[in-house]
């Protein structure tokens, strides 16, 4: 039983308690009273009739017909006259009236006053002596209306009691609540603050927990600054600040394992030429320096677009990811002019040779990274006759649509539609091997073929389509579960969240299906966390109480960077390939993803893995305590 309920029915016995005794004692008291008045009555009226009596001169007639009076005038139980020996010389005797009473309470209060008692005398002698004794009836009524009429004012005013403690445990119940709140909120990875009650017993208890929680927010703050730190120390080049060349090879494998780019994309290689040459003629201060100068042009690129990636591979090549189409050849000429104008300053010989590279992005890694070198080696070869600030360009001639995009977004419009989709199912297993759920990417039939999200995902993009597609890739999902009972994660993309209809309809779906809904999961990208974080807060705060589960995918260091995490609600965080592609070979990036699962763990969040295809890396992750792994290498294991 709660502490409040023990109160209430504390307050209410000791209420009804007080109510009882308070009725019991005045009940009694007047009955005392009652019975007194009684016997004082009857005493006087055997006075008055004895005096009556003793003028008759003994006249027996007359005695019995003033007794007979007496007894008709009175409502008396008994009138008796007894003679000088004690024996009976007439008596009257009356039943007892009904009354208003119940026999019950004349049985539990009973009322038994002493009869009256004088002598008669004619004369000096003795001739006997009366006795009477009145009816207890009216006594009885009067005490039942006077019981009745205390009970009920009791009533009135234990109701008015219990009324004021019932507000008075609701006022002390309330921070109660909000500490309880509080408490499982700090379970629940949330850090609010309570405003502390006007009561000293519940201010210091209130006092307490938050100062207890703001010291929990504070190390949780100060574990992600060092998370930042950490960052910054295995992952970015010490002098350039952008990524290492085993980090930014991470996350270009990540980025073409991804389902939610473009089709094709590009990649620009840019050398400084003769890096010995210019550390010995203008010193490594100069040297680096020059380099400063080529990343700040290449940092550009991912501020004004998203996904963008700087890496530094070697001494003096630099490497930008772009995850856009069309744009690789226009953005290395750029950089060219950028540095043609900047360079110089530095002295003669300092020049730079640009290789970039646009292809499908189903291309391996390793076919993107050949290509890129090829190309920068033919710029090296034609900037040593030209005098530097050569540009080699190449683009796969398979690049490209056969068709109009308006072509392609009324194929997709018809997808939708008619249903014409699938989701594929990739599994998200536990150390044991045990499946959680399953990763269920959506493809649709575009020209009679199934096409994944790397080739419709930007077409919605731009027609504005990606509420519906996400809304039919979880009506296909609600339909799996309902058919075989296994959980289901789906994707939504945050541009989904921006449409006002989006959340609407998809509850009015989810409560279509009540039951499989409870084992449905919704990843939604990092971003929506660093970008969108309101509408995170909406989203969760509209499907948490139909049981979806929600978590983000493609997470990494960012997550660090979310001020208000802890208030996100979220149940789960998959962390990105490019975090833990090659954690088994360094341990500075194992520490890294420690330090991550430490302190999504202090969340209460569950951690998950992404895009594992190493069976060292696999091991080396569960020694980090993730709770789930996901990629080719677990697809492979299931299969096998």
């Amino acid at each position: 039983m709660s502490l409040m309920r023990q109160i209430a029915w504390l307050v209410l016995g000791v209420v009804l308690a007080a109510l009882v005794g308070a009725v019991g004692l005045s009940t009694l008291s007047l009955r005392q009273l009652m019975q007194t008045q009684l016997a004082l009555k009857n005493a006087d009226n055997a006075q008055s009739l004895a005096l009556a009596l003793s003028q008759q001169k003994g006249d027996a007639e007359l005695i019995k017909l003033l007794v007979s009076a007496q007894f008709d005038t009175g409502s008396y139980e008994f009138v008796r006259w007894r003679g000088p020996q004690g024996e009976t010389l007439f008596e009257r005797t009356g039943a007892a009236r009904p009354g208003q009473s119940p026999a019950w309470f004349r049985s539990l209060v009973p009322i038994e006053a002493a009869p009256g008692v004088a002598q008669l005398s004619s004369g000096w002698n003795a001739i006997g002596a009366v006795e009477l004794k009145s009816h207890a009836g009216y006594a009885h009524d009067e005490l039942w209306l006077a019981s009745r009429r205390l009970l009920a004012w009791l009533l009135g005013v234990g109701i008015v009691a219990a009324v004021l403690a019932w507000a008075g445990l609701q006022r002390i119940r309330r921070p109660l609540d909000a500490a309880v709140a509080q408490a499982e909120g700090v379970l629940a990875g949330s850090y609010g603050q309570v405003t502390e009650p006007r009561v000293p017993e519940l201010q210091r208890l209130t006092r307490a927990m938050n100062a207890m929680v703001q010291r929990v927010r504070d190390l949780f703050e100060a574990q992600a600054g060092q998370l930042l730190v950490l960052r910054e120390q295995v992952h970015h080049d010490p002098l350039t600040g952008v990524s290492t060349r085993q980090h930014f090879l991470a996350e270009l494998d990540a980025a073409l394992q991804r389902d939610d780019g473009p089709a094709s994309a590009g990649l620009v290689l840019v050398r400084l030429r003769d890096l010995p040459g210019l550390n010995a003629r203008l010193g490594r201060g100069a040297v680096d320096d020059v380099l400063l100068t080529v990343v700040t042009a290449l940092q550009a690129y991912p501020e004004s677009v998203a996904g963008c990636r700087v890496g530094r591979l070697n001494g003096g090549d630099f490497a930008l990811w772009l995850p856009v189409e069309g744009v690789a050849a226009e953005t290395a000429h750029a950089l060219a002019d950028a540095l043609r104008a900047s360079l110089p300053a530095f002295g003669p010989g300092v020049q730079v040779v640009l290789g970039a590279i646009e292809l499908p992005r189903e291309r391996p890694s390793g076919v993107w990274l050949g290509e890129a070198d090829a190309a920068l080696a033919r710029a090296e070869h034609l900037g040593e006759a030209r005098g530097g600030f050569v540009v080699e360009i190449v683009a796969d001639p398979g690049i490209g649509r056969e068709q109009g995009e308006g072509q392609w977004r009324q194929q997709l419009r018809q997808a939708v539609s008619q249903e014409q989709g699938r989701l594929v199912e990739f599994p998200v297993r536990d150390r044991t091997g045990r499946l959680l759920h399953l990763e269920c990417p959506l493809q649709l039939r575009l020209e009679a073929d199934d096409l994944p999200a790397s080739a419709w995902l930007p077409l919605a993009l731009r027609a504005r389509m990606t509420a519906a597609v996400d809304l039919f890739a979880v009506s296909l999902a609600l339909k799996a579960i309902a058919a075989d009972g296994q959980a289901r994660c789906i994707n939504i993309a945050p541009a989904s969240l921006a449409d006002t209809s989006f959340l609407p309809q998809l509850r009015e779906l989810l409560s279509q299906w009540p039951q499989a809904a409870r084992a449905l999961l919704f990843d939604l990208a990092e971003a929506a966390a660093t970008e969108h974080f309101e509408r995170l807060l909406e989203l969760g705060r509209q499907l948490r109480p139909l049981g979806v589960k929600l978590g983000l995918e493609h997470a990494g260091a960012g997550l660090a960077q979310v001020d208000r995490l802890y208030q996100a609600g979220l149940d789960y965080v998959k962390l990105d390939a490019s975090v833990l592609l090659g954690v088994a070979g360094e341990a500075g990036r194992a520490a890294f993803v420690r330090g991550m699962v430490i302190m999504l763990r202090s969340l209460a969040l569950k951690v998950y893995g992404e895009g594992v295809v190493d069976e060292m890396d696999a091991q080396a992750l569960w020694d980090c305590e993730l709770d789930g792994l996901t990629g080719p290498w677990v697809t492979d294991t299931s299969g096998a």
